[in-house]
């Protein structure tokens, strides 16, 4: 009986120094996986959606909670005036989940701009939803009120020939962060209003 009682208090113990330097681990490096995620992933497409910006979007960000979730929110200054927010989204796509962020002008209710960060979609096929200019241009200038779709769904989204899922995905996304948009509108204005110029 003494010997299983040595083995439940050493198992316990090293169940906890293990538990605590995982723990300790993840919080060490947590930080600067988010920055290389910034810096070399997010940012680049942050960028570009919001080139013109009078100040670095990646740099003029804030978090937001939304439920237990913590959000990155981009901000694009444009004439003086930050307007623009970019909210990230994610959607199951034809090899796996499709990561994007979803550029939206507060002013006038219209998309800004998508841009696909991560993906794990066929080269030469799906994967030209990250790398094709022009099937991410067709959502700059959509109203809000519009649902997005590709047009064999009834919308007026061109899906990327023999990508139709792929595009769907986006299209799915973009709708996710309109939508997450809407619910948390009056604490985007209200932090945006804060940050003045």
């Amino acid at each position: 009986m003494g010997e299983m009682i040595k083995m439940v208090v050493v198992l316990t113990v090293l169940s906890v120094v293990s538990g605590g330097g995982l723990s300790w681990l993840k919080d060490f490096t947590g930080p600067k996986i988010e920055n290389q995620e910034m810096n070399l992933v997010k940012g680049p497409a942050i960028r570009a959606i919001l080139k013109d910006s009078e100040k670095d979007p990646v740099e003029n960000r804030f978090k937001i909670q939304d439920g237990e979730t913590e959000r990155n929110i981009f901000v694009g200054v444009f004439n003086g005036k930050p307007d623009t927010v970019i909210l990230e989204s994610v959607a199951n796509g034809f090899a796996d989940k499709v990561g994007m962020v979803v550029a939206i002008n507060m002013t006038d209710s219209t998309l800004r701009g998508v841009a696909v960060t991560t993906h794990k979609e066929t080269p030469g096929l799906g994967a030209r939803a990250k790398s094709d200019p022009s099937f991410s241009a067709q959502f700059a200038g959509k109203p809000l009120t519009v649902p997005v779709q590709v047009s064999q769904d009834g919308g007026n989204i061109t899906a990327l020939s023999g990508a139709t899922i792929t595009s769907r995905a986006v299209c799915a996304g973009v709708t996710k962060a309109i939508e997450k948009y809407n619910e948390l509108k009056p604490q985007l204005e209200e932090k945006i209003k804060s940050m003045g110029n």
